[in-house]
């Protein structure tokens, strides 16, 4: 039974407001010291956001399931932030309704010698999904303009052509690399792709306390590593690389969106309803069929029914 939403036209209204305050305008400078890490509208309560969780959960099964049908459109998220903000706890919570058939999950690791071996959208073109099924980046082609430009050295294992040292990446080297992926992105979205991408923006502190959490819980001792707290001491420098990406590379064919992280129900929330919001956009329906094939569909129809009417002989 399809869950049942219940709220006010002036409710929804104005959380449709909310969520629109989410998006970097293309042109716009991200300022993620002016955005907000937590919920701070006063639509929702805790209990109404796991109504309207479930429902959209529901509405994108429904979708997913038109836009397999439609085969004209691929949809590709892309969930990028810092450690400990939510990315695998947002996909399992919102896809939970999806078909497993037409999702695939893709994390991208360090690159392998093969991957060092291409261009640094080579990976993620291939992982790109078909017409018909949606695609989910955990972590993206962006690690290439994040955690690279924080890590310099990184970029020295690609053997560009006239990179030879860190002092050969200036600000240049940056503002191209933005405009490949621009230029990726629209190649895709032209191509049939809608993407949407999403950075979920978690405070220090709440990154502090959820760290601290998955080493007194054994379960998720696993979640934890050195590397965090070494990658967190460059909180700034990560900050910066955000806020330079973010603004350089929210387009109209594929917009980011800055997820208040700090509240999970609500980041959840505000993801399920973009998606929701962009798959509506698409206008997807199942396919027409035609005069002739409604025909052969009846008489097909007549052809089952009278198997049931007609007793089966018994084998001899």
């Amino acid at each position: 039974m399809a869950t049942e939403l219940k709220w006010t036209k002036a409710q929804a209204k104005d959380f449709w407001k909310e969520i629109s305050l989410l998006i970097i305008e293309p042109g716009t400078k991200a300022n993620l010291s002016k955005r907000p890490t937590g919920y701070k509208g006063k639509v929702l309560s805790k209990e109404l956001g796991k109504a309207l969780l479930e429902w959209g959960v529901e509405r994108i099964a429904e979708m997913q399931d038109k836009l397999y049908a439609f085969n004209e459109y691929g949809l590709l998220i892309c969930l990028q932030a810092m450690d400990a903000a939510g990315k695998d706890g947002a996909i399992k919570h919102i896809m939970s309704g999806l078909n497993p058939q037409g999702v695939k999950v893709t994390a991208f690791k360090q690159p392998s010698s093969e991957e060092l071996d291409h261009d640094f959208l080579w990976r993620h073109y291939k992982a790109l999904p078909p017409r018909g099924e949606v695609g989910i980046f955990n972590r993206s082609h962006y690690e290439n303009v994040l955690v690279s430009r924080v890590h310099p050295e990184y970029v020295l294992n690609e053997n560009l052509p006239h990179i030879n040292s860190e002092a050969d990446i200036k600000e240049s080297f940056w503002n191209h690399r933005y405009k490949q992926i621009r230029r990726f992105e629209s190649i895709v979205h032209d191509s049939g792709t809608k993407i949407i991408k999403f950075f979920l923006h978690v405070s220090k502190e709440e990154q502090r306390q959820r760290l601290i959490a998955r080493i007194d819980d054994k379960q998720k001792n696993w979640k934890f590593s050195l590397s965090d707290l070494n990658e967190r001491g460059l909180w700034k420098g990560y900050m910066h690389a955000y806020e330079e990406m973010l603004t350089a590379t929210s387009s109209k064919e594929a917009p980011w969106y800055v997820i208040p992280a700090d509240d999970k129900w609500y980041s959840r929330i505000a993801i399920a309803s973009v998606i929701y919001q962009h798959m509506e956009q698409l206008h997807l329906k199942y396919p027409t069929v035609s005069e002739e094939q409604l025909k052969k569909l009846q008489e097909a129809r007549k052809q089952l029914v009278a198997e049931m009417a007609t007793p089966s002989k018994k084998a001899k």
